[in-house]
């Protein structure tokens, strides 16, 4: 398929306003390319307030036009984030930006809870990726929180690569761990992983991601926020938007669940949609997710029917998170736990990712339909709501989607719907049969 030459790569970029605002070039350093456009990740004493989409000149954006573009479009944001540090409020925004006179409160918060620093566990599931692996996993080595380890669960490898790879990397630093699980299936290897962790808190990020500094100390602060809080959800931004495929996967609606903290339960905290809780993508995302560990293993981990790599595709992180709310858990996102994310730059792997979703989704509905048969009235109420939002051109699902969309790609995700419950039901079988024939010890 040929794709509309209205996808031109857009410039990635990041400003903390508590320092001086750069320029923005608008050249790509290893092409020479020149961005008309660019997406920029505002933060505020690390914390994020928001995204900015402006457009480049010929010579990029100077810093006071940015902090102009910044102001207008985030203006009430900076100064609720001032507000809530005790800090006076401003009423324009200049290239110099807001360096701090003292510690904000915000960073006082977050270096209590690092006096404190309860064990965290990170699990990352890797596929014959070796190379974007390492860059994954020194991103967690730079972590800025004091107490954690990190487990590398080789699932189904082709080759010894990625265990030397790991090995050689845990030599130097005996908080890395690996470990092998030849089945395959990401719910599979996550529940690998969690058999080995010794944290309070387990976290999950996938293996083709950069995590912030800040990631592991931001999510121990949302189990911190409110009471009963099971997981933990954080903010997925694009890497890079280069090709039209990944340029498509933002209007998708990329990983994006906006710059505010939220709480989402059963009773108070319920989102504003009428498949809640069974739509609860708008609460996180697997490449982003972390559980209190106890509440985890009460749940029983991942549903090994569901996640790629199996016949289910997807689907597993959703379960999880719908398990965790109708067990009367909370579940927090906190935006300032941030991972930058690389979609696949191949229109053909953005395909496969719409049917993948498609067929997650209804895997996920059809499991709990199989755990629970007595909800089929429940849902069944709801499948008109749930037309509306797949279909509708302005539902939360689709309103990001522009003309240039291609129509294909819709139509891929449902063709992953309709077959999902049937993929479901194989999954499920398939994986009880391969646990019967896995040796005990």
């Amino acid at each position: 398929m040929t794709l509309t030459s209205n996808l031109q790569p857009i410039q990635v970029h990041e400003v903390e306003l508590a320092g001086a605002i750069p320029p923005i070039s608008g050249v790509n350093p290893q092409t020479g390319a020149r961005y008309q456009r660019a997406l920029s990740l505002v933060r505020l004493h690390s914390q994020p307030l928001g995204a900015v989409d402006v457009t480049l000149g010929s010579n990029g954006l100077t810093a006071d036009a940015l902090a102009a573009q910044i102001w207008g479009a985030l203006g009430a944001q900076i100064n609720d984030h001032l507000r809530r540090d005790g800090l006076p409020e401003i009423t324009a925004l200049t290239a110099d930006g807001l360096p701090p006179t003292g510690t904000p409160t915000c960073l006082e918060l977050r270096a209590a809870l690092q006096a404190g620093a309860p064990r965290v566990s990170v699990v990352v599931a890797t596929h014959n990726r070796t190379e974007s692996l390492v860059t994954t996993l020194n991103s967690l080595l730079d972590q800025d929180y004091p107490n954690f380890e990190i487990i590398v669960v080789d699932n189904a490898p082709s080759s010894d690569a990625t265990a030397d790879t790991v090995r050689q990397i845990a030599s130097q630093h005996p908080h890395v761990r690996y470990a092998r699980e030849d089945r395959p299936g990401l719910a599979v290897a996550h529940n690998r992983g969690l058999q080995d962790v010794t944290g309070e808190f387990v976290a999950f990020t996938d293996d083709d991601v950069i995590a912030d500094r800040h990631w592991l100390a931001e999510i121990v602060r949302g189990f911190h926020g409110t009471d009963n809080v099971a997981c933990v959800t954080g903010l997925i931004f694009p890497g890079e938007l280069e090709t039209p495929a990944q340029l498509l996967s933002e209007q998708y609606g990329g990983f994006a669940k906006g710059f505010a903290i939220r709480i989402f339960d059963r009773d108070e905290h319920r989102l504003d949609n009428p498949l809640y809780p069974y739509a609860v993508g708008p609460v996180g995302s697997g490449a982003n997710m972390a559980f209190r560990t106890s509440a985890l293993l009460d749940m029983n981990g991942f549903d090994p029917s569901l996640g790629a790599g199996s016949l289910g595709v997807g689907g597993d992180d959703l379960a999880a998170f719908h398990q965790v709310i109708t067990r009367g858990y909370r579940l927090v996102f906190q935006p300032a736990a941030i991972v930058r994310h690389w979609d696949p730059r191949e229109y053909a792997s953005l395909q496969k990712r719409a049917y993948g979703y498609g067929v997650g989704l209804t895997a996920y509905l059809t499991k709990c339909l199989v755990d629970k048969p007595w909800l089929i009235f429940d849902i069944a109420i709801r499948v008109p709501y749930g037309l509306v939002y797949l279909l509708a051109p302005q539902s939360h699902k689709n309103r990001k989607k522009q003309q240039d969309y291609p129509r294909e790609l819709n139509l891929m995700e449902r063709k992953g719907m309709l077959y999902g419950p049937v993929a479901y039901l194989r999954s499920r079988w398939h994986a009880r049969k391969t646990l019967k024939s896995v040796p005990t010890a």
